[in-house]
Parts: C-alpha cells; structure tokens; sequence
C-alpha cells in the first residue's frame, strides 16, 4: 500500500516501501539535477523528504531586526512551514544591521531578514567587511516611511517642497537618520531629498540609528526626520512626535526591500537548505497575504517582546494599508506592505540588485562604475530561488528585469546603468 503526502491541496502517491528504495538507489548515482529531471514537479517536496535532496543542515539561526517585514522569516518558524521542508529555523532578534552584517559574515548567523543594500554594500567591500554574498529572495514590497518632526510641520512643513522651502529660509544644521549606510531607508531618504532639491550630503546632516531607536531619538530632539520600516513610522503618529511626510511605495511603487540574505559561502556548502528555507519563507509569505485574518494573527504574533515589542495595533493598521500621516490624513493605501501578492514579490530580479549599486555610485560610496550586470547575477541566486519556487508552485516572472517610475518621473529597467547612475542632477561627484 502506497504513503501520501500532502502538497498544498492536493493527495500525491509516492512509491511503496520497495519501490521507494530502488527509487532512492536510483537517486545515489545520479546528480540531484539529473534526479529531479527524473521526477514530476509535483512530488519533487516527496523525493526531497525520502532524503534524495534533503536539507544538510536542519537547524538554522535567521537573524532579523524587530521590524513589521520580519513578519514571513517569524511566521515560517511559528506555523511550522520549516518542518514542511525538513528544517527548523530558529529567529534571532538582534540589536542594529551592523550587527547583522558581522554575524552574516563570520557565520554566527546562517542567514536573515536584511536590507538589500546590505548584501551589495558587504559584497562590494562598502561600509564593512568584504565578502561574496547571496540573496536568496525578496522578502517584501513597500511598507517603510519618511517621518518627519512636529516641530517641523509647527513651521508648515507637510511634504518635499515644503521642507525645502524651510531649508532654504531657516538656515541651520538639518539632521536626518537612516538605519544603515548601504541599506534600503538610506536610499529611500536620499533620493526623496533629492527629489526635492536638498543635497542629503551637503545640505544635511545624515546619522545612523537602529530601527527601534528611531523614535526614542526623535522624542528627545536628536533628529528632525528619519526613515524606517515599519511600525516605527506609525508609533511616532501614535505617539504625537511625528508625521508621514512620503511612504516609501510613493517613492518607488512595489519596490524591493528586504531580503533573505546569506553568504555565498553557505549557499555553496548548504543548496539544498537554501532551497528549503527559501521554499519555506515563500510559503510564510503566502500565507500572510492570503487573508484578512492571516494578517491580523501575523501583528499579533510578532508584536511580542520577542519579535517587534509593540502594540499590535500599530503594527496592524499600516499592514493593512490604513494611513494616518499624523497631521490630518487619513487614507486607505492599496501599495500597503506585501510578503507575496502571488509570488511577485518574491523574485530576486537583478534589476533591483543593480539599482542598488547605481545608487550606491551616485552617492559616492562605489568610486567607479562595477560590472552592475555581472555582480547582480552573482549575488542575486536566482537557481535557488527558481527551485524553491517549483517545490512551492509559486508563479516565476517573464523576465529579470523590471520597469518602474520613481516619484522624480526617472525610469529605471535597468538598462544602462553607468548612465543612470551620473545621470542625476544631485549626487557625490
């Protein structure tokens, strides 16, 4: 009599006990490519856990910064999506990216939730140690902000313009913080201050906070914005200390954000748990999105003093894309954060990858232009991907590439990229 295994909704047959060994012997001489040739797509997860592809390592430690997009590497470890793939990952809350980043890199940690600017800044030698990278997935669209002080809005800021037009009549050092030299808040900051007319690097001053310290600091007057992931834009609205001057889907609608980020060097000893942590935290994802209900246990769970530590609601009310910039908006955002939206989410597009070192370039921080093609498929592990997609049925895109507008009206298809990078009327020479 044949076992079963479920796949999502469906009831597969796999060989019985003596079929199953000749099936597995098959497998000891032949590749695991040549092996998964030999098997339909739909029992491929079967094969996987009669062993043929099975994870190297079972146990693995993710880090991730308490933040709302931690959400899908938290619930694949809640809801037990790991044990589905033959592994248990284990979330580490940790303190700051830099913190991420040494631990990515001297392998403390075996991967986590991470600024894509990260991985490209650490590959690339920039701002930290130097070492070859992989991303592994996108782990979300959307969902950050560029909040700015009330003492700011006192004096009738309430956007770009209006900040710029303050800058230029109330001279004065203006400071802004980011959460990591070459992450995601970094650029988003940046290129919204461009967008406007103030040099981030000239008309500014631009510190570093960690995540969680962004509204302490605000609070006490260290900063007169700052951009952040969520809920830490939203808890400085519910704390009357603040208000959304953009969100950053404003900035770039559905732009990438963080990643699952790992080492080269562990994608290299460990692809089969690669391909089954990825698998499992695009099924986390998923389940997110899925529904109304799905998100609202996502806020509660990660809420916890273990996870983000703070009031669900406030981690709730922008997952759900309902808006209140603070000073007197209130509106419902269909660009709110995603984990999947049917796996488009999800894909590493090497464009994303290399509009990272584009920007990177224009601010100085690559001193020449790299080979952004070439890199971008270095660091972005679209095989791995592409195999945890199959095991997972999740859709795959036409192309590596994507198009998009950004809020200055530049479009980025990442095409040509030396030229996109000085072609910006502000930047670091």
């Amino acid at each position: 009599m044949s076992d079963e295994i479920k796949h999502e909704t469906q009831t597969i047959a796999v060989p019985d006990s003596d079929n199953r060994r000749e099936f597995l012997r098959r497998g000891s001489v032949l590749t695991g490519a040549a092996l998964m040739s030999l098997v339909p797509d739909a029992i491929r997860q079967g094969a996987w856990a009669a062993g043929s592809d099975a994870p190297e390592k079972t146990e693995l430690k993710i880090g991730f910064i308490p933040l709302t997009d931690c959400a899908s590497v938290v619930m694949a470890s809640v809801m037990e999506f790991d044990k589905k793939y033959g592994i248990k990952i284990v979330p580490s809350k940790e303190a700051s990216w830099a913190s991420v980043r040494d631990k990515l890199v001297n392998g403390e940690l075996d991967a986590a939730h991470v600024l894509y600017g990260l991985i490209y800044g650490v590959q690339m030698g920039i701002g930290g140690p130097k070492k070859d990278m992989a991303i592994l997935m996108n782990l979300n669209h959307n969902g950050q902000a560029i909040t700015l002080s009330k003492k700011l809005n006192e004096k009738g800021v309430k956007d770009g313009a209006s900040l710029k037009a303050l800058m230029d009549k109330e001279k004065r050092e203006y400071t802004f913080a980011q959460t990591f030299p070459t992450g995601t808040h970094a650029m988003w900051i940046y290129y919204w201050l461009a967008a406007n007319g103030i040099n981030p690097f000239t008309d500014a001053k631009i510190i570093t906070v960690p995540p969680p310290q962004m509204v302490a600091n605000m609070r006490v007057g260290n900063m007169d914005g700052f951009c952040v992931g969520e809920p830490w834009g939203n808890r400085a609205i519910v704390d009357g200390i603040g208000f959304t001057a953009i969100t950053t889907q404003a900035i770039w609608k559905d732009h990438p954000e963080k990643t699952l980020g790992t080492t080269a060097e562990f994608v290299s000893k460990y692809p089969n748990t690669a391909r089954a942590m990825t698998s499992a935290i695009l099924e986390a994802g998923r389940w997110i999105d899925s529904s109304l209900s799905n998100r609202q246990k996502t806020a509660q769970t990660i809420a916890d003093k273990s996870y983000v530590n703070t009031d669900s609601e406030v981690i709730l009310a922008r997952m759900l894309g309902r808006y209140d910039d603070g000073i007197g908006k209130k509106w419902d955002e269909p660009d709110y954060m995603k984990f999947s939206n049917d796996g488009t989410v999800n894909y590493p597009y090497l464009s994303d990858g290399m509009w990272f070192m584009t920007q990177h370039r224009r601010w100085g921080l690559l001193k020449e232009d790299p080979d952004y093609l070439a890199i971008a498929k270095k660091v972005n592990r679209i095989d791995i991907y592409k195999d945890a997609a199959a095991a997972t049925k999740t859709a795959l895109p036409k192309s590596d590439f994507r198009t998009s507008k950004l809020v200055d009206g530049v479009v980025w298809d990442g095409k040509e990229p030396k030229k996109y990078a000085g072609g910006f009327k502000i930047k670091v020479a």
